[in-house]
This record gives C-alpha cells, sequence and structure tokens, in this order.
C-alpha cells in the first residue's frame, strides 16, 4: 500500500485476473506501471499459515512444534515472495539477503524439530494437554 516493497512489473490484466480490489490495483500503478503486490501475497501466505497452525495445533502437534512450524512456513513463503522484488538488499549482488536467511531457517528449524524427537524433548503433544484439561473439567462437574 504504501508502493515501497513490491515486485516486478505486471500488466493491469493480471493484476485484475488475480481479482484484486481496485484500490489494491491502483495502489500498484507506479510512475507508469504495475507492480506485484508483494505485501498482500506476503500477507495472505502468513493468514493462510495461521489457519494451518491452528489446525496442526488440534491434530496432535508435539510440543514446541508448532513455532518451528511457523518459521518454516513463513521462510518457505518468504524465499519466493523475496525472489519477487526490486528492492532486495544483496549478498555480492548475488544472492538476496532475505532468501539466504530464509534457507538457513528452514534447514535450522528442521534441524532442532529432528534433533528434539530423536533427543526425546517433544514427546508431550498439545493434544495430550486438551485431554488433561478436558479430564479435570468433566472431573469438578461431577
Amino acid at each position: 500500500m504504501n508502493q515501497e516493497a513490491h515486485g516486478g512489473e505486471v500488466s493491469r490484466q493480471f493484476l485484475e485476473n488475480l481479482m484484486l480490489p481496485e484500490f489494491i490495483i491502483n495502489q500498484m500503478y507506479i510512475d507508469g506501471t504495475y507492480y506485484h503486490p508483494t505485501f498482500l501475497y506476503e500477507s495472505l501466505w502468513s493468514l493462510i499459515g495461521v489457519a494451518i497452525l491452528l489446525y496442526l495445533r488440534r491434530v496432535n502437534l508435539r510440543r514446541g512444534e508448532l513455532f518451528l512450524t511457523y518459521v518454516i512456513w513463513y521462510s518457505f513463503g518468504r524465499l519466493f515472495i523475496e525472489g519477487l522484488r526490486t528492492d532486495s538488499l544483496m549478498i555480492f549482488d548475488l544472492l538476496r539477503t532475505a532468501q539466504v536467511l530464509s534457507i538457513v531457517l528452514i534447514i535450522g528449524a528442521v534441524a532442532v524439530l529432528i534433533y528434539r524427537r530423536k533427543a526425546g524433548l517433544s514427546d508431550v503433544r498439545y493434544k495430550d494437554d486438551d485431554e488433561k484439561t478436558n479430564k479435570k473439567n468433566n472431573h469438578k462437574k461431577k
């Protein structure tokens, strides 16, 4: 919306095909050219991530893995979205800093997940907490 964190050039038709509201299409018209709304892509990616994380917590994710899953999800999206941006900070004019950081975070989070499972540090599941809470509440009602 502030016209500073956008992607490369696109056509108006491309933006219309995304079924974006007119005000977003108009905001992406900068100095006579339309651009990718990367801020929007990242926002939508994050909203989808919240829904997935809420679902995973209810499905039986292990304790402590929700945060690591978020790091992987966000970094994976950022890896691709950053590739669309035109104002990225570069390392030696070869690599985008945010993409390198995303790769490092993905690898690090996966390594921590594996380590925690092998070391037995993630045996408790979120669902176990929910079951304990339900048992306590049912016991109090009787």
